[in-house]
């Protein structure tokens, strides 16, 4: 997908100079840091960081590697990955969604028809955490969502310990959620990505 490689907050971030040869000739090196769509390739990538971040905590992940796989291969462009000289080190997995909100049925399915956008998981890999690094990738998401002509709202599911942490990325309570995974109950929370015109013309989008 070249054309996503455009967006300003995709770009690559340089954040060492080049390395350089004991004879001083410039080598070769990975992008400090990159952030970039996700493939399925991807996959077992995400899915170990995922499987560390969750199982510790809840017993299961939101999504299991054939459903990241299945996501992966159907709206890729709705994933985002940070990758720190070519390793994973955190990641957003999207789909789309047509109703006002969430239900079961928004674990698997992805609408192509749809405006909203189900955040089904934010992962960060272990030896990351503590950085900033998930505000930072979820502040770039909700960027490249706004230069998406099709999406209007982003959508997610959490627990409530999370809730302050989405709040301050700038997502807004709609109350209990009606999706449940197994003793485990969540609060549905939003963010309006409206204005994204606006943000297209400004923005290089």
């Amino acid at each position: 997908m070249p054309a996503l490689s455009t967006l300003p907050f995709l770009k690559p971030v340089h954040l060492r100079p080049p390395r350089r040869s004991p004879q001083g000739q410039r080598r070769h090196t990975l992008p400090a840091s990159e952030f970039r769509c996700l493939s399925p390739e991807d996959a077992v990538s995400v899915f170990e960081i995922e499987r560390e971040a969750f199982i510790s905590v809840s017993g299961d992940c939101p999504l299991h590697l054939d459903e990241i796989r299945h996501f992966l291969n159907l709206c890729p462009e709705l994933s985002l990955g940070w990758f720190e000289e070519g390793r994973l080190v955190a990641f957003i997995i999207g789909s789309l969604w047509d109703q006002e909100r969430l239900s079961q049925a928004a674990l698997t399915l992805h609408k192509p028809q749809g405006t909203a956008v189900h955040i089904h998981v934010l992962a960060v890999h272990r030896t990351f955490r503590q950085q900033g690094k998930g505000s930072i990738l979820m502040w770039r998401y909700l960027q490249y969502l706004r230069c998406l002509p099709f999406a209007r709202r982003a959508l997610l599911m959490c627990e409530d310990f999370l809730v302050p942490f989405y709040q301050k990325c700038g997502f807004e309570a709609l109350g209990p959620c009606e999706v449940t995974v197994g003793d485990l109950a969540f609060i549905e929370m939003q963010h309006s990505v409206r204005g994204h015109a606006f943000v297209r013309r400004n923005s290089g989008c």
